[in-house]
């Protein structure tokens, strides 16, 4: 999904968890980039196998991926007596909240994808800083300028120049990654809460025991039995998705957000080849348009972000998420 990453910095009472290893941005940026190669492959992936199976179970098997990943984290951290359990949160009720926004916003993404171009998808995905700008007011009590404002208001233009409403281009599907979006926004509004209380691989097994549990509840309705090939499809999924996210993890304490931003959006070109070489989709000059302005909104939030010099600190969270 979309990697996007916005400062999470939040006062608190609390000492905050290291930021920065060290200014390296060529690094950070090489990360970066890599990370968006991970998460395109999983989003094309995922897009293949829900041709086969419903989005709730293609889900399931990600975040059995996923979780697997982290436990054997957490397994190896123990071994290794490294701090405390990654089970232990001084916040678990808001681990618990954004465990269940990326439920949601992974279950709609899915349900997009299932329909929409992968390059498509991951565009729209991009509108998510709209909505942490506002919910960051209610939420985080931030005070919003007119300049972001009206980037965020440009960055809904290009999701509009791409979806078309109206038109006889506009599809209903493309709904879903928007409101994909609304909720991977409140899990970055959350986790700006959480940060300075948990490490990030305590929120990230939060995550993943959070979604788990959420879905196993959900797949019996749709089960379908997969076969062996398909089961190993999800699981690399899961693991490719947890892969990509640790990585952009590892980038952001190499460098500031702003810095790493713009790379970020190098996400949409490959979700754009991937999507030519295995589905045959051809990005049409109007989601080229539309990319453009998504990216120019972007790149101008990014700008401001480094005038206001915010630090990015670990655990930030990608604005797509993880599908």
């Amino acid at each position: 999904m979309a990697t996007l990453s916005l400062p999470v910095a939040v006062p608190s009472a609390r000492p905050a968890l290291p930021a920065l290893l060290g200014d390296q941005p060529l690094r950070g940026i090489v990360l970066v980039v890599l990370s968006t190669v991970f998460l395109s492959s999983s989003d094309a992936t995922a897009k293949y196998l829900t041709g086969q199976l419903s989005g709730i179970e293609v889900a399931w098997l990600r975040y059995v991926g996923f979780l697997a990943v982290m436990l054997a984290a957490a397994v190896v951290r123990a071994h290794l007596k490294r701090g405390a359990s990654p089970f232990r949160s001084a916040r678990p009720g808001l681990q618990v909240v954004r465990g269940v926004a990326l439920v949601g916003s992974s279950l709609l993404f899915l349900a997009g994808l299932r329909i929409l171009p992968v390059a498509e998808t991951t565009a729209i995905a991009f509108v998510s800083p709209i909505f942490v700008t506002a919910l960051s007011i209610p939420v985080l009590g931030e005070k919003v300028g007119a300049r972001r404002w009206a980037a965020a208001f440009v960055g809904l233009l290009g999701v509009l120049i791409i979806v078309r409403p109206g038109t006889s281009a506009f599809q209903a599907a493309a709904l879903l990654p928007i409101v994909s979006a609304l909720f991977w926004a409140a899990a970055l509004v959350v986790t700006r809460k959480i940060n300075g209380y948990d490490a990030p691989q305590t929120t990230m097994t939060w995550s993943a025991v959070v979604g788990f549990v959420i879905l196993s509840a959900l797949v019996p309705f749709v089960w379908e039995t997969p076969n062996l090939n398909q089961v190993a499809i999800g699981a690399a999924i899961g693991f490719i998705s947890t892969a990509g996210h640790w990585i952009v993890t590892i980038a952001y304490r190499h460098a500031p957000a702003s810095t790493l931003v713009p790379f970020s959006y190098s996400q949409i070109i490959w979700a754009g080849l991937l999507g030519f070489t295995f589905f045959g989709t051809v990005p049409t000059a109007w989601m080229g348009l539309g990319v453009l302005v998504i990216c120019g909104s972007g790149l101008y939030t990014a700008h401001r972000e480094r005038m206001r010099r915010v630090p990015a600190p670990t655990g930030v969270l990608p604005a797509g998420g993880v599908r």
